[in-house]
């Protein structure tokens, strides 16, 4: 964050990826999405973005660059966002994001080191992108579960960042490639604290458990699931399958949000109002052995 004049400041954040989906117009929808997530957890206001592609023109029509263009404009303008340029490169494999520009009240900004012990934590999208994505690859996933994770993909977190500025959050961070698990053990490692996590509270996005069953993950849940391991707590009723799932590589997910407790019925009025999911998913603690503690009824 760069001071631009008084409790204002600019933020700016870069992000882009090979795709996810086949579809050129679903992935350009995703990339913009996934790469406006770092400002809203910062709780900015995005104002400016930058294309970023690289194409393989002598491998693809360039009707297909077009639809992925337009697929991220169309998120930008949900966004209320120009987009100011862009740059482009030749490539062996497409890729695609934004660097983006917001705006930002200084003494309201959120960073994933402001959770204290108390605070009530949210989750504000379903985990499971990852598992699904994979599974489409190798023709695994039932199309009606594809469209509904590409959807929930595509969608913005802005309203979950309205909601936390209105209740005045300090603490969040977005979820991504690290899996759940993963991001939320850096915002303890930050914040100085531990989390608590309450398995069956944790929303999924449909057909994740039948396809973690046959072990449909990416590499990088694999990854992730090594990294978190020797500092989450597992509750003994969890099973593997069940574990991995929260450390699921995610595409474009949602907030975590570190909410404090007599701000939680606000902040859940808010997102109700703005027809986000209210899903509170544990609470933070004093600082344990362990960073994160998952249980399950």
């Amino acid at each position: 964050m760069i001071r631009f004049a008084g409790n204002t400041g600019i933020v700016t954040t870069v992000d882009y990826f090979t795709p996810v989906v086949d579809d050129p117009g679903d992935f350009g929808r995703i990339a913009a999405a996934n790469s406006l997530s770092d400002i809203y957890a910062m709780g900015a206001v995005p104002i400016s973005a930058l294309n970023i592609i690289g194409f393989p023109e002598k491998k693809l029509p360039l009707e297909v660059m077009v639809e992925i263009l337009k697929g991220g404009s169309e998120i930008c303008d949900l966004a209320n966002m120009p987009i100011v340029g862009g740059h482009s490169i030749k490539s062996d494999e497409p890729f695609y994001g934004l660097a983006v520009t917001g705006q930002v009240e200084i003494d309201k900004m959120m960073t994933n080191a402001g959770a204290a012990i108390g605070d009530q934590l949210y989750l504000t999208k379903p985990l499971g992108s990852g598992l699904i994505t994979t599974a489409a690859k190798n023709d695994k996933a039932d199309s009606s579960v594809l469209s509904k994770a590409i959807k929930i993909m595509a969608s913005l977190n802005k309203k979950a960042s309205e909601a936390a500025r209105i209740a005045e959050v300090k603490a969040a961070t977005d979820v991504t490639g690290y899996g759940f698990i993963g991001h939320l053990m850096e915002m303890m490692v930050a914040s100085k604290t531990s989390a608590v996590i309450q398995y069956d509270a944790v929303p999924l996005m449909e057909g994740v458990n039948e396809l973690a069953a046959i072990g449909i993950f990416p590499g990088g849940s694999n990854s992730n699931f090594f990294y978190v391991d020797p500092c989450t707590n597992w509750d003994d009723n969890l099973s593997f399958e069940q574990k991995k799932i929260l450390c699921d590589a995610q595409t474009s997910g949602g907030l975590i949000l570190s909410v404090r407790k007599d701000k939680a019925s606000l902040f859940e009025s808010a997102l109700r109002e703005r027809e986000i999911p209210v899903c509170r998913v544990g609470e933070v603690t004093k600082r344990e052995s362990w960073l994160v503690k998952v249980t399950k009824s």
